[in-house]
C-alpha cells in the first residue's frame, strides 16, 4: 500500500518497514540484574533479541524459559539463541500459561520475569500476517496463524454496533462509529479480505481533516482489532500475578507496554500488587522508564515503549 509520499505513523508506533530491534534492552538489563545461576522467564520471547542479551549473562549455568504464542517467532528465536541453546526451554503458548508452563519445567521459583508486550516489527514487516494496513497481504492479525478468527472473519460477521465497541474499547479511537457504519455497508457488497481493502474503507469513511493527518486514520482501527483477535488485554493482569507470586526473594518483574490501554492496566496491577501485603512486592520504578534520545532516534518503535519493574521483597519465603 502506499503512501503517497506522506509518512504514515503506524499503530506500532514504526513509520518505516525494518528488522526487530528490542525496545529499552540496556534499561531491562540494567533493571532485572541477570545473574549467573539465575532463572528467568521472557514471556513474550518474539525473534530472541532480548532473551540473548539476558542469556549472555545467565548462560550457561543459568536458565531462560521462553514462552510465545506465534510458532513462526519460535522458529526465529531458535536461531537467534542456538549458541545458548542448552541453556534455553522453548514453550509455544500465551503468558497467561505461565504457571502451568514453570509447573512442567519443575520451576518453583524465579529471578526474573520479562513481559514485552504487543506485537514485534518481524510480524507487523510481513505482509502475510495482515497486521500491517502499510501493505497488502490477508486480513488475518492472528498470533497464532493456526487457531482463532481471524480479523478478516471478525469485521465480516460482527454486528454494527459491537463492531463499533471494540474499535472504540480497544482503539481508542472517538469516530469507531462511523468507522464501523462503514465496514458494514462495505462488506454487504464484498466481504473484506485483505488488509488494504479495510484501510481504503477507513480512510473513505473519515473526515478530510482526519484523513490527512500524521497518523494514518486505519491506526487505531487497526490495533482495536489486533487486539480483539488475540484477546490481548484480558491475559495481562493474571499473568502478572502468577509472575509475582512465582518471584524469589529479590527477583524482579519488568514489563513494557506501547499503548495506554497496556500501560493503564500494568500500572494498576502494579498497585494491587504492593499493596496487598501478602504478595510482599514493591514497585522500583515510581514513573515508568522511557527510551533515551539515541534510542528513539534509532529504533522509532521504542518512542511508545514504557517500562514499569517491581521487586520481591528480600525476606519474602517461596512457595
Amino acid at each position: 500500500m502506499g503512501r503517497s509520499g506522506k509518512e504514515w505513523i503506524n499503530y506500532a508506533g514504526e513509520t518505516t518497514i525494518q528488522s526487530h530491534i528490542p525496545v529499552l534492552v540496556d534499561q531491562v538489563i540494567f533493571w532485572l540484574q541477570p545473574k549467573p545461576h539465575g532463572y528467568y522467564v521472557d514471556c513474550t520471547l518474539g525473534p530472541g533479541g532480548m532473551a540473548a542479551r539476558i542469556l549472555e549473562v545467565c548462560a550457561p549455568t543459568g536458565r531462560l524459559i521462553a514462552i510465545d504464542q506465534d510458532p513462526q517467532a519460535l522458529e526465529r528465536a531458535r536461531e537467534t539463541l542456538n549458541p545458548y541453546i542448552e541453556s534455553v526451554s522453548f514453550h509455544c503458548g500465551n503468558f497467561q500459561d505461565l504457571a502451568s508452563i514453570l509447573d512442567t519445567v519443575g520451576c518453583s521459583q524465579v529471578d526474573g520475569v520479562l513481559f514485552d508486550l504487543g506485537i514485534s516489527s518481524v510480524q507487523l514487516d510481513d505482509a502475510e500476517r495482515g497486521f500491517s494496513f502499510q501493505q497488502e497481504g490477508p486480513l488475518d492479525m492472528r498470533m497464532n496463524t493456526l487457531k482463532g478468527m481471524t480479523a478478516a472473519e471478525l469485521v465480516n460477521t460482527l454486528p454494527e454496533k459491537e463492531l463499533a465497541n471494540v474499535i472504540y474499547e480497544f482503539g481508542e479511537e472517538r469516530l469507531s462509529r462511523r468507522i464501523s457504519k462503514s465496514i458494514v455497508k462495505q462488506r454487504t457488497i464484498s466481504p473484506f479480505r485483505t488488509t488494504s481493502e479495510l484501510a481504503h474503507v477507513i480512510r473513505q469513511s473519515v473526515p478530510p481533516a482526519y484523513r490527512y493527518g500524521r497518523l494514518h486514520p486505519a491506526t487505531r482501527t487497526f490495533q482495536a482489532l489486533r487486539i480483539a483477535v488475540n484477546n490481548e488485554l484480558a491475559p495481562i493482569t493474571p499473568a502478572l500475578h502468577e509472575a509475582a507470586d512465582r518471584l524469589a526473594p529479590s527477583g524482579r518483574l519488568c514489563v513494557i507496554s506501547f499503548h495506554s490501554l497496556e500501560d493503564r492496566l500494568v500500572k494498576y496491577t502494579f498497585r494491587t500488587l504492593s499493596e496487598d501485603g501478602s504478595k510482599r512486592v514493591k514497585i522500583l520504578t515510581k514513573k515508568p522508564c522511557i527510551a533515551q534520545p539515541e534510542e528513539r532516534k534509532r529504533n522509532s518503535r521504542s518512542r511508545s515503549a514504557k517500562l514499569r519493574v517491581l521487586e520481591k521483597h528480600q525476606d519474602s519465603r517461596g512457595m
